[in-house]
């Protein structure tokens, strides 16, 4: 694969004659073997004749060797490649042996991937020779283009199609889009390569079972070959039976209706993309296969995650309680000192991927199980993908049935009658389907066996605002009037959460006496009469075992669940360990949205070096009164959101990331630019 003679000559400038640069002149001096002990660099643009003795040992000690050492220079590479091109281009050669130009062309494209230079000019020839060697039909997708535009094969390919009147497949789409110069792809499709280009071609088949259908350009398809060692150049006219193959670098429609899947593909793939970021070496775990769409699993399958799936059986199959614990270490592989929400969210996804549900619900539950507590595993009905998708109807119905656990609790017995009335409500409300309704008994399973943390509802009622009192005064009323009679234990019960919120306590009597109506003035009641002193005995109840509903009674008490049930998910719903909830505010606006105000002024103060040590990061955390572990997942987390990225990585310390560090520091100065104007 070499041309060996005297060198056809060029050109002539000026008395300087110029030859073919690939030929191996036998007359020319080369340096003894084993002469040459240093690496001898070769020029930009080399040519046999033109270099020194020694270049032209290397060179032949190259080829001899079978041209597969690596360690040299790419200008001996280009020197054999315009060998190549020459022989291709301008000797037509048989097919047979352009097969063989194209697969040695290829096979050193791979060897010296490395290379800029070697990427491009080789794709160029590898191209070309495609186009000459390969039937348009034979020719298959690519997905990887270091150009500034689409291959010629890829071309030749779709083109080819077009004209045939053939409808594009998800493959030939794919390709089209990844090749494309103008296309958008975000930190998830490059970090989750593989499980990207799957999901797209998944989603662009069901929308367009058939193949995507586009009308034949008019401009017909041209190429021009310019040699990599400036000998020569020529033009490419593609056809398939003589008809000429239409152009679609033009073409725009096919690459948006990509970009759209891609996007929505990205989106499906974020949260995956994300865990991997905070965990390089998690791949193929159960957290992070959890977190893959449901489409996936069968095309990347997971041992631990059937294992999974046969211990959660075993536990349903029994009574369905379970150590909350034991089901994070499951999950994670170590025993937790502490659970928090992260952990529960991300343990119930697991969960429902394989059609098992976790109560208490991770997302809006009053209150998580501490770490010594158990939790209720149950039958989701079906494999859930976003346990966040649910109706009002059912945050109203698990709030309501917090509040009646909560007072059902008071006498630490929970009655029969209590156990049914709160059940009987599940099923008697509207607008559930029927996996809300297995995850309402799931989560009254676990109300009714977990006694509430009475010091979690102070600290989290002492800051509730005057605006909301009224309406948590009515909620609590509403769920001790709902089975018909109040006990003292319930009235207790009351006045300590009026005392939690401030509020008088005697003020649980009257509000009681009103019934579901909360009033803030004493109750009217009717002049005295004169008559027989002392009240009528009523008659005995005809079956006292029952519990006495009255259907205006549950309407009234429905309709103030529903006004509450947006005020107790504020209140409840971030229920985390102190680290995420304080980590988790972002009620007040800073420089950097999405930050709360105490985090930006980390972020701002993380900024200003490359490194920090854990002492250094923990006491820098202090200053800002937030907790480590909280402040460090809250920023990455809004890093990944805004920059794609994570802003500190773990590593002896924490590393600043410089690019996500340009782009806060950025943010900042133009916000400080801002403020001096208006100021000015």
């Amino acid at each position: 694969m070499v041309y060996v003679g005297t060198p056809p000559s060029l050109n002539d400038y000026y008395g300087w004659e110029e030859k073919s640069r690939p030929y191996i002149d036998p007359t020319l001096p080369v340096a003894p073997p084993g002469s040459v002990r240093n690496v001898v660099p070769m020029p930009y643009w080399p040519g046999y004749s033109d270099v020194s003795k020694e270049n032209r040992a290397i060179y032949l000690d190259w080829l001899a060797g079978g041209r597969t050492n690596t360690d040299i220079d790419p200008g001996y590479v280009f020197l054999f490649f315009y060998g190549l091109e020459r022989r291709l281009f301008l000797d037509n050669p048989s097919q047979e042996e352009k097969q063989q130009i194209l697969a040695e062309a290829q096979r050193l494209a791979d060897l010296f991937s490395d290379s800029g230079s070697v990427r491009r000019y080789f794709g160029e020839l590898i191209e070309v020779a495609k186009s000459s060697t390969v039937e348009s039909d034979q020719i298959p997708p690519i997905f990887e283009n270091s150009g500034w535009e689409l291959p010629l094969s890829l071309k030749i390919a779709i083109g080819a199609q077009l004209l045939q009147g053939d409808r594009l497949n998800a493959d030939w789409v794919l390709s089209w889009f990844m090749c494309h110069p103008e296309r958008n792809l975000r930190t998830a499709a490059n970090r989750c390569r593989e499980e990207f280009m799957t999901l797209f071609q998944i989603r662009f088949r069901e929308r367009y079972p058939d193949g995507l259908k586009i009308n034949k350009p008019r401009k017909l398809l041209k190429a021009t070959y310019r040699a990599a060692s400036g000998e020569f150049e020529g033009s490419i006219n593609p056809s398939i039976n003589g008809a000429p193959i239409p152009d679609i670098s033009g073409l725009r429609k096919p690459v948006e209706i990509a970009q759209e899947i891609a996007d929505h593909t990205m989106d499906d793939l974020d949260k995956f993309s994300r865990f991997l970021g905070r965990n390089p070496d998690a791949r193929g775990s159960i957290e992070a296969h959890a977190l893959l769409p449901l489409e996936l699993w069968e095309f990347f399958p997971s041992e631990e995650l059937e294992e999974l799936r046969s211990w959660a059986r075993t536990i349903v199959d029994g009574d369905g309680f379970v150590g909350v614990a034991d089901v994070v270490e499951r999950l994670e592989g170590d025993h937790p000192s502490k659970v928090g929400k992260r952990q529960l969210t991300g343990a119930a996804d697991a969960l429902a991927r394989l059609g098992f549900g976790l109560a208490p619900d991770p997302r809006f539950a009053l209150r998580s199980p501490k770490v010594n507590e158990i939790v209720v595993l149950f039958e989701l009905g079906a494999r859930i993908e976003k346990l966040e998708d649910v109706s009002s109807e059912y945050k109203d119905a698990l709030i309501e049935l917090a509040l009646g656990s909560f007072i059902a609790h008071a006498d630490d017995h929970i009655a029969e009658q209590e156990r049914t009335m709160l059940a009987e409500r599940i099923g008697s409300t509207d607008g559930l389907n029927d996996q809300e309704q297995r995850r309402l008994s799931a989560n009254l399973k676990w109300l009714l066996a977990v006694p509430p943390d009475i010091t979690l509802l102070r600290r989290k009622l002492k800051d509730v605002g005057a605006d909301r009192q009224d309406t948590m005064r009515a909620a609590l009323v509403a769920a001790a009037h709902a089975d018909g009679m109040i006990q003292s234990q319930e009235v207790i019960r009351i006045e300590k959460v009026y005392k939690a919120l401030g509020l008088d306590p005697s003020l649980a009597y009257s509000d009681l006496h009103a019934g579901t109506k909360v009033v803030d003035a004493p109750p009217t009641v009717r002049p005295a009469q004169t008559g027989a002193s002392g009240e009528e005995i009523p008659p005995p109840e005809s079956s006292p075992s029952k519990p006495r509903l009255d259907p205006s009674r549950i309407a009234t008490i429905r309709s103030d669940t529903q006004r509450v049930s947006s005020v107790l998910g504020q209140i409840f719903g971030s229920e985390e360990d102190e680290d995420d909830a304080e980590a988790h505010s972002t009620d007040k606006q800073s420089v950097l949205p999405g930050l709360h105000d105490k985090h930006a002024a980390l972020v701002s103060d993380l900024v200003a070096q490359d490194h920090w040590t854990d002492d250094a990061f923990d006491e820098l955390c202090r200053q800002h009164e937030l907790l480590a572990a909280g402040a460090l997942e809250v920023i990455n987390e809004w890093a990944f959101e805004n920059h794609d990225d994570s802003l500190l990585d773990e590593y002896e310390g924490y590393d600043v990331n410089p690019e996500v560090a340009d782009a806060v520091k950025a943010k900042l100065n133009r916000e400080s630019s801002d403020v001096k104007t208006e100021t000015a």
